[in-house]
């Protein structure tokens, strides 16, 4: 028993699934910046991406389910050269596409009418924004990110993102080894201080707790914080986020279609199993309810405070 399902015993809980309503989809490694925080290790210079078998073989799946959103996640999801036929084919089965895009993908050579093509087929953004100030920004993903990010944000603005016609919402994560402060509150500060200095608008920030997964394990480690950032989420574990946990509802996918509960068991190498490896072409959605969640020690940041979740917070601070 992982120390965290024997937290969850000791408040008489279980993490088991519930009904499955997302599919989401880490479509690859692969991604144009190289960010401190990535529980992917994500960079320029991986090539795990999702070929189009993969990508044919998940849309006919998805045709016989009753799934309602796919969310695509990488990397820069945008960078596999298959992206727009997913979209395109996830759209014309009616279902919900979120893109979870990093805003500076859609100012790179050869993406040039990326953010149009996404318009035109009405996929949700969810943009990482760590900040509205530039110095954490360029500090956790790069010199001139966040210049990028803002030219990005206007440009979605301009084509109806986050303005009332198409969903816009941000991503924040802590710049470093502490939870993020109170969703309600950073998302006025954010609507505040983008619109008085760029003239942006967005729909909703989502506060995300970083995990000691990948990237950010070995920069915690590095800095020899990792022992007591972990502490940090044990210590703040919240059972009333427990009913919450996107792993829940989830079905997540890696880039050869392997199952797992989350992106994060994914990068932890979790995959779901039958006495051999399940893919996804292997499940029933309809017979994943009642499974058990495979947890880790990474599993407690999900759960401290407010919580963590694909959609943000959740619980109320």
């Amino acid at each position: 028993m992982s120390r965290f399902a024997a937290t969850l015993a000791a408040h008489g809980q279980t993490l088991r699934r519930a009904r499955a309503e997302i599919l989401q989809i880490n479509v690859g490694k692969l991604c144009n910046l190289t960010c401190v925080h990535c529980h992917v290790n994500a960079g320029p210079k991986r090539r795990e991406i999702m070929t189009r078998e993969t990508v044919d073989r998940i849309l006919a799946w998805l045709a016989a389910t009753d799934l309602t959103t796919v969310e695509l996640t990488g990397g820069a999801p945008e960078m596999i050269p298959d992206f727009r036929r997913l979209v395109a084919g996830v759209r014309a089965l009616g279902r919900r596409v979120i893109d979870r895009c990093n805003l500076t993908i859609l100012l790179e050579p050869g993406h040039e009418d990326l953010a149009e093509f996404l318009a035109a087929h009405e996929v949700e953004i969810v943009a990482s924004m760590p900040c509205y100030s530039p110095e954490n920004v360029n500090e956790q993903r790069g010199d001139g990110v966040f210049d990028a990010s803002i030219a990005a944000l206007q440009r979605l603005n301009a084509l109806g993102y986050g303005t009332g016609r198409l969903p816009l919402h941000l991503v924040y994560n802590p710049n470093g080894a502490f939870l993020p402060g109170p969703q309600a509150e950073l998302e006025a500060d954010y609507k505040r201080e983008l619109a008085a200095h760029f003239g942006i608008t967005f729909d909703r920030l989502y506060t995300i707790t970083n995990l000691p997964v990948s990237r950010f394990a070995s920069w915690l480690r590095h800095n020899g914080q990792y022992d007591t950032y972990l502490a940090l989420l044990v210590d703040a574990f919240n059972p009333a986020t427990v009913d919450g946990l996107m792993c829940r509802n989830t079905i997540n996918v890696g880039w050869q279609g392997e199952v797992f509960d989350c992106d994060f068991n994914q990068m932890l190498g979790l995959q779901w199993k039958n006495g051999k490896p399940l893919f996804l072409w292997d499940i029933d959605p309809a017979a994943t309810e009642g499974r058990p969640i495979a947890t880790g020690d990474h599993c407690f940041g999900c759960t401290a405070g407010a919580g963590s979740s694909c959609g943000g917070a959740v619980v109320a601070a």
